[in-house]
């Protein structure tokens, strides 16, 4: 039996953190330093997220293609203010086949480059806009501190990548995507998000704006969660991406991009986890439902396993798991699917064969408190039901959470106060300056300048010059 105990949250959230993505078998070391390996619950996880991301390109009328893992070294070098912000974290092939290679091959970081470069071949009329394309797959990033899932030196992704006539369609698409992922993230993560932009120190290297989606994890850090860019003309004049328009005259083209990552698995585990494990939204969980049978003697178990294989038949619909080993105790099980977040937990004894029902345990409320019986009847319905009140339940547990743990301090030392136990929602000025001696004196950052906006104008917290905008100061992953 492995040891399935985990350090409070409390005591030491980082290593609990850690702990937990090992100890529920999510990913794993790989030999090479900063990177990871994901193990089949952590991918299957990753899967249910592709799917619901998925749906959503396609309903909008995106469409998935592949773009190559390497790219000409001269490419990023196209786009000045790209290669600048990308430099420290490249990964360089220099020899392939046991020859030098005339030209060093960059293992990509992200793709504006290559995809520009293939656009400029694909787009030349005003017929063959817009193009709406994303692709799946991994991008390696030289980072020099790494945690599993939220940031490895290689990741998996989703990067959309987009081409427009003009600047408004553009600049639409980028906010699109975004609210797509805070639609994504509320409705199938439970995970209360923040959108808005970026400031410009924390923008995208490229692009004329950032938005972001931002999230609150269990220990009041911030987490980037997804992100989408308008990039305005620069790619496409790095790259040569012109089209005729219905004037007869060449345009360039209007890009955008967009990616949310595995680090989005981290972001559930941190937002709704707790000291017993992972607690997992239903709609992602990779299993939803787990039935675990009781009984004594062969007798009992002729009985609740007539039942179990009933009622396994009847919740068919959902993803469900019977644990039927006979080597574990029911207490250890009910602990190991604890850990790995598993949404209900149906208990089947021979009391609940005579009574002619089954005990529902909740995960989002461990102990007796979750726990209730239901008859058979109508037994889809119910689990439906119950599915749909913890989908909610951990939603609002965690933005009930943010809301206690954001505040409006009135003064930069009560900036500086807050943003150690919190995030901070302040007025700013907008200068880099300000923005620059938050970050030094407290650590925290400019996560994002929300849409949600009060309205009027106050004090700017650091220099007091009068402000439009306030700014969620935060310390983040």
């Amino acid at each position: 039996m492995g040891d399935l105990k985990l350090p409070s949250r409390k005591e030491n959230f980082a290593e609990w953190y850690n702990q937990l993505v090992l100890k529920a078998e999510l990913a794993d070391y790989a030999p090479v330093r900063g990177c990871m390996v994901v193990r089949p619950y952590g991918w299957a996880l990753w899967e249910n997220i592709q799917g619901a991301l998925d749906r959503r390109f396609k309903a909008t009328g995106h469409v998935n293609a592949a773009f190559p893992l390497l790219i000409p070294k001269s490419f990023l070098e196209k786009e000045k203010e790209h290669i600048e912000g990308f430099s420290p974290e490249l990964a360089v092939v220099t020899i392939g086949g046991g020859q030098q290679l005339e030209e060093p091959l960059i293992v990509r970081p992200t793709s504006e480059t290559i995809i520009g470069y293939m656009y400029s071949k694909w787009i030349k009329s005003y017929r063959d806009l817009p193009v709406l394309i994303n692709q799946w797959g991994s991008v390696v990033r030289w980072e020099l501190r790494t945690k599993l899932f939220l940031r490895t030196l290689e990741f998996y992704w989703q990067e959309g990548h987009t081409a427009h006539a003009t600047a408004e369609e553009c600049e639409e698409e980028a906010l699109r995507m975004l609210n797509l992922y805070a639609d994504f993230a509320i409705n199938d993560a439970s995970i209360p998000v923040l959108t808005g932009r970026k400031s410009n120190s924390e923008k995208f290297a490229g692009a004329v704006r950032s938005y972001s989606i931002e999230a609150m994890m269990g220990d009041t850090r911030a987490l980037q969660a997804g992100t989408s860019h308008d990039l305005g003309q620069n790619f496409a004049k790095a790259f040569d991406i012109q089209y005729l328009d219905n004037k007869n005259e060449q345009q360039y083209v209007w890009t955008t991009s967009w990616g949310l990552s595995t680090r989005f698995v981290g972001a559930i585990i941190m937002t709704h986890g707790d000291d017993q494990g992972l607690v997992l939204p239903p709609k992602l969980a990779p299993i939803q439902i787990v039935i675990i049978p009781i009984y004594k003697n062969d007798a009992e178990k002729s009985q609740v396993m007539a039942v179990v294989a009933k009622v396994e038949n009847d919740l068919r619909n959902f993803r469900i798991k019977v644990d039927s080993r006979e080597e574990f105790t029911p207490g250890y099980k009910f602990n190991h699917w604890e850990l790995r977040g598993v949404p209900l937990r149906i208990e089947i004894g021979p009391k609940d064969v005579e009574k002619g029902t089954v005990a529902f345990a909740r995960r989002d409320i461990p102990g007796r408190d979750g726990k209730t019986f239901v008859p058979h009847e109508q037994l889809e319905m119910q689990v439906a039901e119950m599915l749909q009140t913890i989908q909610a339940s951990i939603y609002e547990r965690a933005l009930n959470f943010r809301w206690t743990n954001t505040f409006d301090p009135q003064s930069y030392s009560e900036l500086s106060e807050t943003v150690q136990k919190g995030w901070a929602l302040s007025w700013w000025c907008g200068r880099s300056e300000c923005e620059s001696k938050v970050k030094e004196d407290t650590k925290a950052t400019a996560r994002c300048i929300p849409f949600d906006q009060p309205g009027g104008s106050g004090p700017c917290l650091v220099c007091g010059e009068q402000s439009k905008e306030k700014v969620i100061f935060g310390r983040a992953y």
